[in-house]
């Protein structure tokens, strides 16, 4: 597998974002989606990788800067046919460890409170995230959680 920085231009990508944001949109409220679209992830203080196997992409994931040595993840999300391989866990490890080594001491994240959520939540959970009250602009959601990881 290969982990790289994207520019959100190639069609693979853009479908995967696509098929995030419609599954956002499908299961929570509008007001409850946190999911950034394709012009909001290309912000400068927002880095978006991709992981891919050969020339089929498995996923994707963004770190966004906060500020005051603190990020956000941001669009986790494995195709379908990557979904229990791992592709998550490993993505994730790598932009922990790029948090590391752009000084980050804290990263955070909102998913979603409902079942569909749940695996996200396990995932974070399992990578030593634990439930937090909202940070940066966040306000408390019902369809929310809001976890953190010092680092």
């Amino acid at each position: 597998m290969e982990i790289r920085v994207d520019d959100l231009s190639g069609p693979e990508v853009r479908q995967l974002l696509t098929e995030h944001l419609d599954d956002m949109y499908a299961t929570s409220p509008a007001e409850s989606v946190h999911a950034l679209d394709l012009s909001e992830l290309q912000q400068p203080n927002i880095t978006f990788w991709t992981i891919w196997e050969g020339n089929t992409l498995l996923g994707s994931g963004a770190l966004k800067d906060l500020g005051n040595q603190e990020g956000e993840i941001k669009s986790m999300r494995t195709t379908e046919a990557a979904r229990n391989k791992g592709v998550a866990s490993h993505l994730l490890q790598f932009i922990l460890e790029s948090a590391k080594q752009n000084k980050l001491t804290k990263i955070s994240l909102e998913t979603g409170t409902q079942n569909f959520f749940a695996p996200a939540r396990n995932l974070y959970s399992k990578h030593g995230f634990e439930e937090c009250g909202p940070f940066a602009d966040y306000q408390l959601d019902q369809y929310s959680v809001f976890m953190s990881k010092c680092l």
